[in-house]
């Protein structure tokens, strides 16, 4: 049986990764598996554990750390997030791949110890339109926003390294750019 493999689709807050991922995953329910990131953050409006994040508290993170469980962590804006291992073992040990919807800093990490995982960064059109989408969120503190921002300019000068970058001006074009990428990868 084909091992799965593994698709990490990264880029700053606010760029449209969950829009993507959703519309990845309804186009490819049978082979494509969204593994689902623990944080310490608070959930946002209408975010349901389990689904959209494993939401824990700080120390049962330090201890998911500790034991090795994390694929890869960051710290991001005053809170921490990772990829649990264990269900993204189980899944492509199972043939399917796996999406992960990380940060930079974790794309790194999963670059370093899975070196054949197919790194795509997400990029916006401009900072512009990511600040317009950050604020249209009305999630976030005026202070989140400007670190985020400020994140962003630092993650979009590391796209070198990724396999693929892809401009989200159009979700639609977006999502066919990511599928065609993911199908491709299953025949290299």
């Amino acid at each position: 049986m084909r091992r799965g493999r593994l698709i990490v689709l990264a880029g700053p807050s606010g760029v449209g990764k969950g829009t993507i991922v959703r519309r990845l995953l309804v186009r490819d329910p049978d082979r494509l598996r969204l593994s689902v990131s623990a944080t310490t953050r608070e959930p946002r409006p209408a975010e349901v554990d389990g689904v959209d994040y494993r939401f824990v508290s700080d120390d049962a993170f330090d201890a998911m750390v500790a034991d090795g469980e994390l694929l890869e962590w960051a710290e991001i804006v005053g809170h921490r997030s990772g990829t649990p291992r264990a269900f993204v073992d189980e899944q492509l040990a199972e043939g399917r791949d796996v999406i992960l919807e990380i940060d930079v800093a974790g794309a790194a990490q999963v670059r370093e110890r899975v070196p054949e995982a197919v790194l795509v960064f997400l990029e916006p059109p401009s900072l512009e339109e990511l600040e317009r989408r950050l604020r249209g969120r009305g999630t976030e503190s005026e202070a989140a926003i400007r670190d985020r921002l400020a994140v962003a300019q630092d993650e979009l000068a590391q796209t070198a390294w990724f396999d693929h970058v892809i401009v989200n001006d159009d979700a639609a074009r977006a999502t066919e750019e990511a599928a065609a990428i993911i199908e491709a990868s299953r025949t290299a």
